[in-house]
């Protein structure tokens, strides 16, 4: 009886009486096809375009009987790669092509596993004799939700997140956004502390100076729980302009608004959010805001005659018990108002003339 050959890897299956005198070189072969099987790596070139077929050859070592295939050549088009019908085979293929097309891994007559055009990534598969199928065993980067059984030991590398990417919450939700600048050079480090010591969020980078900017969202506020700040500064406003009729000073954008031009009469003056958002809107009962207006007098003086919050008048509680009725001539007249929200739209104000010459 003459030999056959096994349905999978193409073994040489030889009976009793055949082949006298070439069992060894027989079975070597054999052996050699196994371990090909088992610990196999061939780099394969695959068509540009069509169909590439892997051969198995009966009791030779062929490229379709290796554990690990990487797939190399420049494609121009979407290809297959394909196995014989009925081939048992487990495979560890990369696809290393060039060229953004796809590239399919498949039976003859069966289905495959697919890699996207841009997707260069290794796939566990294996054929069950009818198809090739995922076997779901992915890289990190593909897997839609790993889980460690053990802390994540960076090893001295850095953990790169895209552009508009989060860490997220147990739920999903998201804790920590990521915004990229280009050719950025400056960033914040996070240090922790010992016993006694403050841990510390501190702007680093190649820069000399730089500055830790902490921006809230529309109207919201940066909220510092008990403690100092320390050399802090006020956004100032300079404008050429002459106080005059109604001035509206928008506490959101500015802490002191400076005008340059002398006066050219009284005003009063409106203490707002700014035009959109009423100060009502911006504070919470039992806080107050202080905010500075200083004036340029010429050798004629005008004063704040009056004074509202959100266009509703308000009598204030005058440094020296009285209200201003002039102002000083050839000087900057400063006038300082603390407001404070007592109760929801209503508001008390402690104000003051100071005179700079």
């Amino acid at each position: 009886m003459a030999s056959s050959y096994s349905a999978d890897l193409k073994l040489e299956l030889m009976v009793t009486g055949e082949k006298a005198g070439l069992w060894g070189d027989i079975t070597n072969t054999n052996l050699t096809i196994v371990q090909q099987a088992i610990a196999g790596y061939e780099a394969v070139t695959v068509n540009g375009t069509g169909t590439t077929a892997l051969s198995f050859t009966n009791g030779a070592t062929s490229d379709g009987k290796n554990a690990v295939i990487v797939l190399t050549g420049t494609i121009t088009g979407n290809i297959d790669v394909t196995i014989p019908d009925s081939i048992e085979k487990n495979y560890l293929i990369k696809n290393g092509t060039t060229g953004a097309f796809t590239v399919t891994f498949k039976t003859v007559s069966g289905t495959g596993v697919t890699w996207a055009a841009a997707d260069k990534t290794s796939k566990v598969i294996y054929s069950d004799g009818t198809n090739i199928v995922d076997a779901g065993l992915t890289d990190v980067a593909s897997d839609y939700s790993p889980q460690l059984s053990a802390d994540l030991d960076t090893n001295g590398n850095n953990i790169l997140i895209d552009s508009g990417s989060s860490i997220n919450d147990e739920n999903d939700l998201e804790q920590i956004k990521f915004a990229t600048t280009a050719s950025a050079v400056n960033e914040f480090t996070v240090t922790n502390a010992a016993t006694g010591n403050a841990p510390e969020i501190s702007a680093t980078g190649g820069d000399t100076n730089i500055d830790l900017n902490l921006t809230p969202k529309g109207i919201g506020r940066v909220v510092l729980g008990a403690g100092s700040i320390q050399q802090t500064t006020e956004k100032t406003t300079i404008s050429a302009t002459a106080a005059t009729g109604t001035v509206n000073f928008d506490a959101i954008t500015q802490s002191v608004l400076y005008y340059t031009t002398d006066a050219s009469g009284n005003w009063t003056l409106n203490i707002r959010g700014d035009g959109t958002n009423s100060l009502n809107s911006i504070m919470d009962t039992g806080e107050t805001l202080t905010v500075v207006h200083m004036v340029t007098q010429g050798g004629t003086a005008y004063y704040n005659s009056a004074v509202q919050v959100d266009g509703s008048a308000v009598t204030p509680e005058w440094q020296g018990g009285s209200a201003p009725d002039a102002g000083n001539t050839s000087s900057v007249d400063i006038y300082s108002y603390s407001v404070v929200k007592t109760a929801d739209a209503t508001f008390t104000v402690f104000a003051s003339q100071t005179q700079f010459a």
